[in-house]
């Protein structure tokens, strides 16, 4: 009996140790997912140094006086779009009314001075005709026919020189008629206000501006380069154009135009780029421009395999086992469809691409040719 009851409190913990192993759960896999995945690259890129730039207009006209007078309406505020002839300014116009006035007055005058030695030099005319006959009959002297000769002369001469006074009267009043014109101010082209620097009362002198217009159209970003990078410059070259910090949506700026001086306090010259049709940007914006300095390596991901969770960027890698770790990274400036990352990522790194907005932090990523929705 002894024996018997020593056998059943050995097998007892035994009994309990196999009922425990039996009641514990097999440790579980994590969800698959299936998506399609890119590998995280290291390259050798062009080294940029970013210059700033600010954002212009093709054409730019100040519109200023051409006459001095007084302002009497400014016509268009700034940020008015208008059109090509478009009134924009007018002046006093009392003084250069007269002008025009006394200019036609003095065309009359001539013309009717003109008018009169006409007159005279048919009438002196005539007389010579007659004359002639007579000197024909030996009717009249050669001192008497000599007389009358210079007299139809000298009245030709006169009907000449009124009309050349007669001229410059006609050339006098359309001057002053220009004048006039120059009372009203005009827009050149169509664009767009930019500035205005007058109002009504003001004296408007020569040359002073009171308005200015940029012409609609594309526009060009002004940077200065200094004289060590200029040589690796050259027109029609693409740079990348970004505002502020947003390194994410650079605009291809191509080289127009680079003064063939440089500037003589700072050593540096001016580039003008043409920015695309279709930019979002403004004259007056400030920007930054990419100039070429030598390579740098750096990690290239596409930009597909990017997203944002509230104001940072991360992506999904993959762990040993191919499940997905969420990876907070700092990102670069765009390489064509690619990214540069500055941190949170190393190279050969495997990454969900276009994740969109699933959660897959923790799930097992089954690489497929085509991410699933």
């Amino acid at each position: 009996m002894k024996h018997v009851l020593s056998l059943s409190l050995i097998c007892l913990p035994l009994l309990v140790a196999g009922c425990s192993r039996a009641s514990q759960p097999a440790p579980s896999q994590p969800p698959s997912v299936q998506a399609a995945v890119v590998t995280s690259a290291a390259s050798n890129q062009p080294r940029l140094l970013q210059t700033p730039g600010t954002v212009h207009a093709k054409e730019t006209a100040i519109i200023s006086a051409q006459v001095p007078a007084t302002i009497e309406q400014v016509l268009v505020q700034p940020g008015a779009r208008v059109r090509a002839g478009q009134t924009l300014v007018t002046l006093n116009s009392a003084a250069m009314h007269a002008g025009v006035q006394q200019a036609q007055a003095a065309e009359t005058a001539a013309e009717q001075q003109m008018l009169a030695a006409q007159t005279q030099a048919s009438l002196a005319a005539q007389t010579l005709a007659r004359y002639q006959q007579l000197k024909a009959q030996n009717s009249v002297s050669p001192q008497e026919f000599d007389e009358v000769q210079q007299h139809a002369q000298a009245a030709q001469r006169q009907v000449a020189a009124y009309a050349a006074q007669r001229q410059q009267a006609a050339a006098a009043v359309a001057a002053a008629r220009t004048q006039l014109g120059y009372t009203t101010l005009r827009a050149p082209f169509a664009g767009i206000v930019t500035a205005r620097m007058a109002d009504p009362g003001t004296l408007a002198a020569p040359g002073v501006p009171l308005l200015q217009i940029d012409r609609d159209g594309p526009l060009q970003v002004y940077t200065n380069v200094d004289e060590s990078l200029i040589g690796s410059l050259h027109p029609g070259m693409r740079l990348p154009v970004t505002t502020g910090e947003d390194t994410m949506s650079a605009l291809d700026g191509t080289v127009a135009e680079i003064t063939p001086a440089a500037n003589d306090a700072s050593h540096s010259f001016l580039v003008k780029l043409n920015l695309p049709a279709t930019s979002h940007l403004r004259a007056g914006m400030y920007v930054t421009v990419g100039i070429p300095a030598g390579s740098q390596p750096m990690i290239l991901i596409p930009q597909s395999a990017l997203m944002t969770r509230g104001a940072l960027t991360c992506v999904y890698a993959l762990d040993a086992n191919g499940v997905a770790q969420l990876h907070y990274v700092t990102a670069g400036r765009r390489v064509g469809n690619q990214v540069e990352i500055l941190s949170g990522v190393t190279p050969g790194e495997t990454l969900v691409d276009q994740p969109g907005d699933r959660d897959l932090a923790g799930k097992r990523i089954v690489a497929s040719t085509e991410a699933q929705p």
